[in-house]
């Protein structure tokens, strides 16, 4: 390792935290960018989904176009192009504009993520490997997990237009270092002559269209509605022609052979857990917060902040036990721990806090460290070099399928759950219900002196408020359940994979 290709690293790796944060930055703050451009509570959403779509695209096709362009030239173009669409982010005056600049956006942000996992199992001799991977497994998960505190100071001290104006300067660097300072691969134009564009039109189809279900359904009652129902058939059809063509062309756009590697396909099968767990609660805490506790969101951006921070601690310590302990031990050790932070907030109640989310946040942040670095070492450590780039490509779509997939089953079930809580709550306010009645007349008494005849009215909707409040609040503990008996259950499965056998130290010549 030279000081030149470790500064193209370096480079790279702010490139990917860039990305990888854009997911979730605006997610605290979309009420600003929604009254900044006028737009409706449905169309605001896109701004989230759009960049999503694009990015589940391009980070499978990402494999092909770093092997045709070289990682130095694909990275710098994603780069610039990241700089440049997120100035057309902060500019835009219309819901339309910011959907087709976040678009743009996510589709050439897709292109930086997989090329650092690749180069750190590519240029890195072995016995440096688990320390570069705590280093890339700490910005994929901790970017995500700070995005709505980063977000939240940035809405509240400037204006939402700097959730994108952010990323200027450092593009403006990371492109010129890529330029300057990666130099491992070369580039193989001719593979452009073989470009398999139908395999390019399928894969959009199925993942946009997949990515669109799982976002949308459960807003939209899934296949009631008729766009979702649509597009869940677009998803088969076109997700059978993709897997036709890539297992048939000459040189397939994705190569999908990679999970005939077991510790590959197991590897990618616990990313996909990482992907429902790191999501799926990068999304409750803050429902939780904003609609239980009224917090704002720089308060919510506070209160997470502890995940990241012990993400931070945790990455050297795991990063060095991974070099010496078996990476299924390690990783079970971390599933284990995520089912047990999980299980911690089974009891909560409205009041729960700062205080009494800390602990269940530290466990999740060592957790998810824990589990990173051994799940990207099991699923790309152990293959030739040259086969790198496309399975990185895949093995990052995992952990974003798996965070589509998480966030579309724990929207449904906690809805679900409410539903079934607020009937079952209401049942036990009914009149004739000598506690309920009592609450009532208590509340009434209450607000009799300030609003006299009107008290009535104000004590039956406090009440109601505060059963709806409840049943939210008994529907997040259910939630938290499910996810902790899913990651007990995964835990079963680390004897799937294989304990990896020593491969010779990676050099980094061209032609990958």
């Amino acid at each position: 390792m030279t000081p030149r290709r470790m500064l193209g690293f370096v480079a790279m790796c702010v490139g990917m935290f860039m990305a990888i944060l854009d997911i979730q930055i605006v997610s605290s703050s979309l009420s600003e960018i929604q009254a900044g451009i006028s737009a409706s509570a449905t169309e605001i959403a896109w701004v989230q989904t759009a960049y999503l779509i694009a990015e589940i695209v391009m980070i499978p096709l990402s494999g092909f176009l770093g092997r045709a362009l070289s990682t130095r030239y694909l990275f710098a173009i994603a780069a610039g192009g990241f700089t440049i669409t997120s100035i057309g982010c902060a500019t835009s005056g219309s819901i339309g504009e910011i959907i087709v600049w976040r678009a743009v956006q996510g589709f050439v942000g897709g292109g930086m993520i997989p090329a650092v996992f690749a180069a750190a199992f590519t240029i890195f001799p072995k016995n440096r490997q688990a320390m570069v991977s705590a280093v890339v497994g700490l910005i994929a998960t901790m970017a995500p997990t700070v995005g709505p505190t980063i977000g939240g100071y940035l809405t509240n001290l400037f204006s939402w237009h700097w959730l994108f104006l952010v990323n200027v300067i450092p593009g403006i660097f990371v492109t010129i270092g890529v330029l300057s300072f990666v130099d491992w691969d070369r580039p193989n134009l001719k593979l452009l002559n073989q470009f398999d564009f139908i395999g390019l039109i399928t894969l959009a189809a199925f993942l946009g269209s997949l990515e669109y279900v799982l976002e949308e359904g459960s807003a939209n009652d899934w296949f009631q509605d008729t766009a979702i129902a649509s597009l869940a058939v677009v998803t088969v059809i076109a997700g059978i022609g993709f897997f036709w063509r890539v297992l048939t062309a000459k040189e397939p756009i994705v190569d999908v052979r990679a999970f005939k590697d077991r510790n590959f396909a197991t590897g990618s099968l616990f990313s996909f857990m990482l992907g429902v767990g790191l999501y799926g609660l990068v999304y409750l805490y803050p429902v939780y917060l904003a609609r239980v506790r009224s917090y704002d969101s720089l308060q919510i951006g506070e209160t997470m902040f502890v995940t990241g921070l012990f993400m931070m601690i945790t990455a050297p310590i795991a990063g060095n036990i991974a070099q010496r302990v078996d990476p299924r031990a390690m990783m079970a050790f971390g599933l284990s721990l995520f089912a047990v932070s999980c299980l911690e907030l089974v009891p909560i109640t409205k009041d729960w806090a700062f205080s009494e989310l800390f602990l269940p946040q530290a466990m999740r942040g060592v957790a998810l460290m824990t589990c990173m670095i051994p799940v990207s070492m099991l699923a790309l450590g152990t293959l030739p070099p040259e086969r790198i780039k496309n399975a990185s490509g895949l093995f990052n779509l995992t952990r974003n399928l798996g965070g589509a997939v998480g966030l579309a089953v724990i929207t449904t079930v906690l809805n679900n759950r409410w539903d079934l809580h607020i009937m079952r709550l209401h049942e036990s306010v009914q009149w004739g219900r000598d506690a309920a009645t009592e609450r009532l007349t208590a509340m009434t008494q209450g607000f009799y002196a300030a609003l006299g005849s009107n008290a009535e009215l104000a004590a039956l909707k406090t009440l109601s408020l505060s059963v709806k409040r409840e049943a939210l609040v008994m529907a997040f503990s259910d939630v938290f359940l499910l996810l902790a008996v899913m990651f007990a259950a995964i835990v079963l499965l680390v004897p799937l994979a294989r304990k990896p056998a020593a491969r010779g130290a990676a050099g980094g010549g061209g032609g990958h």
